[in-house]
């Protein structure tokens, strides 16, 4: 079964080290700050001024003007610092984000990033993620694996205009994780109930299989 958007941040928070400077994009990656282990400190930063951003506030701790960079509420954390966009862009240009969370319309398996512009479509825009795929070097993509009319999202080549060329490393998508490696998607975990045959169907760009591919370990 594919894993749902709460999992699928669920995952991603298994990526998180002790003292961590995590930058978390806006849509799936936002979900994360929910899921932080219990056993680290990790400071989350939002490009639009926030270092220290906490997990999304009940009604009794909501503030308006508290808001991460989708324009969501959020909290603060213990010790947080709010600055200006010029020093929020500095720290990320200056390549002091240890891990940057993203998500992403298409990747390929150069590493190649598509998630600003859909010809036809209004979308957001850039946003930060150009400065984000430039300024760190350890970056997760988390999207789900296929379109809803089933056409897969990790390619051989992009189709849409790139936010950045050979930047990306590592995929979480509903279904899988895999890691970028010489020209090919490996797969390293297929979702609970998610069979090798699965992805493999949903994969258009190359795809290396090992002889074994564990079952990610996400609670129920």
């Amino acid at each position: 079964m594919a894993l749902t958007r709460e999992q699928m941040a669920q995952r991603v928070a298994k990526e998180l080290e002790d003292g961590f400077y995590v930058n978390l994009g806006i849509g799936i990656p936002t979900l994360v700050a929910n899921y932080v282990p219990d056993n680290i400190e990790v400071m989350l930063q939002s490009e639009n001024g926030l270092l220290g951003m906490g997990q999304f506030p009940t009604e009794e701790e909501l503030d308006a003007d508290m808001i991460n960079a989708g324009k969501q509420t959020v909290t603060a954390m213990k010790g947080a610092s709010i600055m200006d966009s010029a020093e929020s862009f500095a720290m990320i240009r200056g390549g002091h984000i240890d891990l940057t969370v993203l998500g992403a319309f298409e990747v390929d398996v150069n590493g190649d990033i598509a998630s600003w512009m859909v010809p036809g479509k209004l979308i957001k825009g850039m946003g930060g993620a150009m400065d984000l795929v430039a300024g760190a070097d350890n970056i997760i993509v988390t999207m789900t694996h296929a379109s809803r009319s089933g056409e897969s999202k990790l390619l051989q080549k992009c189709t849409l205009p790139l936010t950045g060329a050979g930047c990306i490393k590592r995929v979480l998508t509903d279904i899988a994780y895999l890691e970028i490696e010489d020209g090919a998607f490996v797969l390293k975990e297929r979702a609970p109930g998610v069979s090798v045959e699965e992805i493999i169907a949903k994969t258009a760009g190359k795809l290396v299989v090992p002889d074994h591919v564990p079952e990610m370990d996400i609670p129920a």
